[in-house]
This record gives structure tokens, C-alpha cells and sequence, in this order.
């Protein structure tokens, strides 16, 4: 079998920051970490310099269900909803050694259109009902995002930790059933194994996190804590060329809170998938392209659909690494 360049992996392999969600606001039962964005080799840091990413984010779902009204009556609200999001990354490898790592910082900035419908029916106590619609579009500005991570290699084996913060100043409408921003504060924390054999071209890669939620101060709605996990399995078939498969777990681990919130519920859903990469010289710019593709099922109270991501990164500027001496 070809040997496998490593280097065409770790440069901006790594670099994949938690990015926003961009299918239902956080009270729908989403939070603002967009699952999958996290793949093959997640926890292999670049080498230090500056890098650009983008992500274009397509997602088609549907969100159905009921809540119990205080008149006795039932209100199943039906949603249907469509994204389609470009999120570009900057991100900062710093050249010095720190604990025997490199610390990475980044800043994401989404923006895009958002559809959704909704079909409501209502019945009364006495077998009446009345129905209608809603429908939302729009198309604007999310949430800013900042991220860090730590990032640390020992032969195959690579691993980081990180965080990343939701900045609430993003174009919110209340009331609207479509936004992009999420008007509440937000942490995410995750860590990130990566197995890679540069000699037979395989990569195993797993991320687990947690993401935590403050108050929709316009929605008085707390979204609760949410666990996710992802992974990836794929063959490099050559320095430029792999392919795999990928998928994530997502579950609610504490129920929806505040005055807002009509029940303490909790979201569930899981992925499975498809990835392809290629890597390419544009000039003397080497260019790093990923298409995943992602179908939910078992989902619970949160929207169950397909997703794709189509991700292109390249460096800006390499830096020579350099090691801070101990104190």
C-alpha cells in the first residue's frame, strides 16, 4: 500500500472549531454546537501559522410533536424547516510550546438563510379544533464564536482539549420561529482523540463534549446541558485522497428550565454517514476540501433530518515553532 503523507492531514485537519447550529433555536431542542462539525483526524493539531476555513452548512429537517395546554386541549405543532450557512473560520496556531502542546485560538463568524413552517392544530375539551400556519424566513448574521485548544502528539496518537464560547450580539427577532443567532451566552468544552497510521493511511477519530447554556433573556428559556460525541473512520488511499465513514450521538442530560420553558424537556438524536477528502495545490498553496454527509434517526424532542458539510481550508502563513523554557 502507498505510504501516507502526514502532513497532508495535519494541516488544517485540526482546525475544525465548534461551530453554531443552524437548524432550530436552542428552545426547539438544539443547542449551538453544530453536530458533525468535528471528523476525521479531529484532534490532530496544524502545524503554527494562520489558516481559513469555510464551511458551507446545508441541513433539511422536520421537528413534530405536542404540549399540553393548561385548558385541557393539545397543541401538536408540525415544523419543517431548511438551512443553508456559510461559516468562515480564522484560525491562530501559536508557535510556542506550552505543557509540551501548541494552544490554538479561533474566530467564527456564520452567516446564511434559515426557512422553517410550522402547522398547528389545537383541540378543545368539547372535540372542536382550530388550525393554521406560520411560516419564517431569513437571512442574516448568526452568533460570533471563539474558540481555544490544546493540542498534543506522541507517535500515531493525538489529542486536544479545548473550549469555545457563544457571543450573544448576533441578529435575533423575537418571536420569530427562524434565527440563525441564538441571544444567549454559551460553553462549550470538548476533548479529541485521533489514531493515525501514516504507513497504512487509517484514522480513528472520536470527540466527546459538553455543551452548557445560559438564559434566552428575551425568551426567559434555558436550554439544559448537552452531551455530544462524535466520530470518524477512514482510509487515506493516497497523500491526496481518502474516504470513510462518520457520525455523532446527541443527548440532553438536563431538562429545558425557566419561565419560558413549558416542560423540563430533554433531546435526543443520532448519525451516521459518509466523508470524502481531497487535497490539491493551488499554485504552491495546498488546499484541503472535505464533503461529509450525515442522516439523523432515533430522534426525540429535536429535529431529525440530513446534513452536509462542504469544508474548505487553506494556510495564510506557516510559523517556525519555538519552545518556551521552563521558569
Amino acid at each position: 500500500m502507498q505510504r501516507y503523507s502526514k502532513a497532508t492531514t495535519v494541516l488544517l485537519a485540526g482546525a475544525a472549531v465548534a461551530l453554531p447550529s443552524a437548524v432550530f433555536a436552542a428552545e426547539g431542542g438544539a443547542g449551538f454546537y453544530l453536530l458533525g462539525s468535528k471528523g476525521p483526524a479531529a484532534a490532530i493539531t496544524p502545524p503554527p501559522g494562520v489558516y481559513f476555513q469555510s464551511d458551507f452548512y446545508y441541513y433539511s429537517g422536520d421537528l413534530g410533536g405536542g404540549t399540553a395546554l393548561p385548558t385541557g386541549g393539545r397543541l401538536a405543532v408540525g415544523v419543517e424547516g431548511q438551512a443553508a450557512i456559510e461559516i468562515p473560520t480564522v484560525i491562530w496556531i501559536l508557535p510556542e510550546d506550552i505543557a509540551g502542546g501548541h494552544l490554538g485560538l479561533s474566530a467564527t463568524l456564520p452567516l446564511g438563510w434559515k426557512n422553517a413552517d410550522a402547522d398547528v392544530t389545537l383541540a378543545g375539551p368539547r372535540g372542536g379544533s382550530a388550525t393554521g400556519s406560520v411560516s419564517d424566513d431569513v437571512f442574516t448574521i448568526g452568533d460570533p464564536l471563539v474558540s481555544a485548544f490544546l493540542g498534543w502528539e506522541q507517535g500515531n496518537f493525538h489529542w486536544q482539549v479545548g473550549t469555545m464560547i457563544n457571543i450573544p450580539i448576533g441578529d435575533y427577532q423575537d418571536g420569530e420561529i427562524s434565527n440563525i443567532a441564538f441571544h444567549h451566552w454559551g460553553a462549550d468544552v470538548f476533548a479529541a482523540t485521533t489514531w493515525l497510521d501514516p504507513t497504512t493511511g487509517f484514522d480513528l477519530s472520536g470527540v466527546i463534549g459538553m455543551t452548557f447554556n445560559a438564559e434566552n433573556p428575551a425568551t426567559d428559556y434555558r436550554t439544559g446541558n448537552e452531551f455530544h460525541f462524535e466520530w470518524a473512520a477512514v482510509q487515506h488511499f493516497s497523500p491526496e485522497f481518502d474516504a470513510g465513514l462518520v457520525g455523532y450521538y446527541y443527548d440532553q442530560v438536563t431538562g429545558d428550565s425557566g419561565d419560558g420553558a413549558p416542560g423540563p424537556f430533554k433531546g435526543r438524536v443520532a448519525a451516521i454517514g459518509a466523508t470524502i477528502g481531497w487535497t490539491f495545490k493551488a499554485g504552491e498553496v495546498p488546499v484541503s476540501t472535505r464533503l461529509k454527509y450525515f442522516h439523523e434517526f432515533a430522534a426525540e424532542n429535536r429535529a431529525e433530518g440530513d446534513a452536509v458539510f462542504l469544508t474548505i481550508a487553506v494556510p495564510l502563513s506557516i510559523t517556525k515553532p519555538t519552545t518556551i523554557a521552563a521558569q
